[in-house]
């Protein structure tokens, strides 16, 4: 069985997503340190850190349309990195190795917290600003209370076609005794959400799950529908990342029930940025999500259609849950 702890200490080697390496260490960093000591004085370079959602090397490829307009958006270099875990992006920026991050709910609200960082953005999918965690089976005779509904291409049961958290909680105490694809404890939609509910339900997530731990949302719905797991943990709806390469991924991996809604990821800039930079930053990001080329590169990174401002007092509700969870 593997617990919550050992869960905190799998991760994925660190990858770079331009020529130039730099790591993020996941080691904690007091408060407010960083490389650029001065406010007045903005870096020659930045670091945009980017978290594991799916697989590293996809995100590398994908990644480097989104760094190159920055660099010439702000008339500097800007080097991507991915994270190799999501608490890792957080210290790095805590640390000065980052100046950007683009981050979970969670993490958007750690950096604040933790380091002063300014939350400036926030994602839209398709017109939502939050979204659920998702379960994900290939066993729908055992979780689903009706028959599966297609849409678009993809099944759902338990009332999940609503796509509005949540839905079909009262299936999941069938999850006792399963092989489950977890992602870390950092993750709201694969960790933190989905195991709330299950403690909710009355089950022990230590003892009465087999967590099969995971490093991305892709890699969990790869689990399921290799059989490696029976039930998984993702947002919604991470099928659609491996489609083009399981075309059937739909119709195997059936989405049975769904958490409360989670609030959307966004971008958080360093305090030691200048408010003049920090503008900078933050209008070229939104103008990009707003054209067509950049609307289509965020959706490749991480499923993005709009970056919009930024409203902090919603993240709390997931520091909230964190919190009951003994992670924060």
């Amino acid at each position: 069985m593997i617990s919550r702890t050992a869960l905190l200490r799998s991760s994925v080697a660190l990858a770079a997503v331009a020529v130039t390496a730099v790591t993020l260490s996941g080691c904690s960093a007091p408060a407010g340190s960083t490389t650029n000591t001065s406010a007045a004085k903005d870096p020659t370079s930045l670091t945009l850190a980017l978290v594991p959602s799916q697989d590293q090397a996809g995100l590398v490829d994908t990644a480097k349309p989104l760094t190159d307009m920055l660099t010439k958006a702000l008339k500097m270099p800007v080097t991507g990195v991915v994270s190799k875990d999501y608490q890792a992006a957080v210290e790095a920026m805590g640390a000065g190795q980052a100046q950007i991050g683009f981050l979970p709910s969670l993490q958007l609200w750690q950096a604040s917290d933790r380091y002063g960082a300014s939350v400036v953005l926030q994602t839209e999918r398709n017109g939502n600003i939050t979204y659920p965690a998702q379960f994900m089976t290939n066993n729908p005779d055992k979780y689903c209370t009706d028959t599966p509904v297609e849409r678009d291409g993809k099944l759902f049961c338990n009332g999940a076609d609503a796509l509005k958290g949540p839905a079909g909680l009262s299936s999941i105490k069938k999850v006792k005794g399963a092989k489950v694809a977890v992602l870390g404890p950092g993750s709201p939609a694969g960790y933190i959400y989905p195991i709330l509910a299950l403690k909710n339900a009355g089950l022990n997530t230590d003892t009465d799950i087999q967590q099969i731990p995971v490093t991305a949302n892709d890699a969990s719905v790869l689990a399921v529908y290799n059989g490696d797991a029976e039930v998984g943990f993702s947002f919604w709806d991470a099928r659609d990342i491996v489609k083009s390469d399981k075309p059937d991924v739909g119709k195997k991996v059936v989405v049975f029930a769904l958490t409360d809604e989670i609030p959307n990821d966004g971008v958080a800039l360093t305090k030691d940025l200048s408010p003049r930079l920090q503008d900078k930053i933050t209008k070229a990001l939104a103008d990009y999500s707003n054209t067509p080329d950049g609307s289509k590169v965020l959706t490749s990174i991480y499923s993005i259609t709009k970056l919009a401002p930024a409203n902090p007092k919603t993240l709390t509700v997931v520091a909230d849950a964190a919190k009951k969870l003994g992670l924060q």
